[in-house]
């Protein structure tokens, strides 16, 4: 085992290679308060990467709601259970990784879920939690029963478990962009990388017999261009991006200023120890006691930086950014009310302003309408 630092935990851990960090770091930010759960996503996901056969319930990117839902069914809870209870020390990790807590033999702490478990992605959706016996909102919308939305892609993890538990050495990690893909080629479907995985995110195709799983979709972001799931989503609550260590943190670069500057974007299950790539702004109206565990200690921080995005034009500007253009921002900028993506040539690729007008139509309503009688609603006359 190598001793490798993980910003995430605040300390080195365990892990079988040296794995040295790629070039720039692909990453997707999520903002869980946005979405609704329409699955526009998943379908074009679905329909770009999963369309054949052997990948009827492949689903890379899927929606599930929490805290019962599951893709494959107890994804999380298995692994949080085998992990045992951990620890934070502040911002330090004082609790074991999967890979710290491998049993004799294993290089990852990991199970297998059985083919039935694949079936089910749509299981516990909108179900909530909480009081039910409660059916007026006494203070808050979700004050006594709650529920929430959680987007899932492969973490495209600094260091992935697949990556470490394949004794092919058919899962690896792009220098180039941190984008973690499988060589099928010298895949044999041992399946190591679907038992290692804590998210689930490596999964087999019974017809092929090899593992797959989502690409980040390399082909748009080596010209430039953000992942089906981030440009069809309605909601606009994702963002594609690049991010760097705490160390090399450039406020100008959207990514870093949510994750290093803000605090406000944080990462899925840290205590696993993988360093995921994917960040997640977390629910405002979800008990701490519940989100903390599963965002790490810093969740009433980030909540606290969005509710005060209001009276805070840079952030308030950037989460606008969100959905605004196909392209891949390498800088953003907030003046005089209007926030500006810029390409890394630093041309001007959209700007929008950071509130919208409010435009007040007035009440004009005709009583005649050719010299007769006018009925009806205004905006049918």
């Amino acid at each position: 085992m190598a001793k490798v630092f993980n910003w995430q935990l605040g300390r080195e851990m365990e892990y079988p290679y040296e794995a040295p960090r790629p070039e720039r770091q692909f990453t997707m930010i999520m903002d869980t308060n946005k979405c609704i759960a329409c699955q526009s996503c998943t379908i074009a996901c679905k329909s770009t990467w999963t369309w054949g056969r052997g990948q009827e319930y492949m689903l890379w990117n899927n929606i599930e709601t929490k805290p019962y839902g599951f893709y494959p069914i107890g994804w999380d809870v298995n692994v949080l259970s085998l992990l045992g209870t951990q620890a934070w020390e502040g911002e330090t990790y004082g609790g074991e990784t999967v890979f710290e807590a491998a049993p004799d033999g294993e290089r990852v702490l990991g199970w297998s879920p059985d083919e039935a478990d694949w079936n089910h992605p749509n299981l516990g959706e909108d179900e909530p939690t909480g009081d039910g016996t409660v059916t007026y909102v006494p203070e808050k919308p979700h004050s006594m029963a709650w529920m929430y939305y959680l987007q899932r892609i492969c973490n495209h993890c600094t260091y992935p478990a697949c990556v470490a538990a394949c004794p092919r050495e058919a899962i690896y990690k792009r220098p180039e962009d941190g984008i973690v893909l499988v060589d099928q080629t010298r895949c044999r479907g041992y399946q190591e990388c679907v038992q290692a995985c804590p998210y689930k995110k490596t999964m087999f195709n019974l017809e092929t017999r090899v593992s797959e799983k989502c690409i980040g979709c390399f082909p748009k972001i080596e010209q430039g261009l953000q992942t089906q799931c981030t440009t069809v989503c309605i909601g606009r609550l994702r963002l594609t991006n690049f991010l760097s260590t705490p160390d090399k943190a450039d406020p100008r670069k959207p990514a870093d200023f949510l994750v290093h500057v803000k605090k406000i974007a944080l990462p899925l299950y840290p205590q696993l120890g993988l360093e995921p790539n994917v960040y997640y702004i977390p629910p405002v109206h979800v008990p701490v006691e519940y989100t903390s565990q599963m965002f790490g200690p810093g969740v009433q921080n980030a909540i606290d930086a969005y509710l005060g995005a209001k009276d805070d034009p840079e952030l308030l500007g950037l989460l606008m950014l969100f959905g605004a253009t196909e392209r891949i921002m390498d800088t953003f900028a907030v003046r005089d009310g209007i926030a500006y993506a810029y390409d890394e040539a630093g041309e001007e690729i959209v700007s929008v302003p950071v509130q919208e007008p409010t435009i007040v139509r007035p009440f004009d309503y005709p009583t005649e309408l050719a010299g007769e009688p006018a009925t009806g609603f205004l905006h049918n006359t």
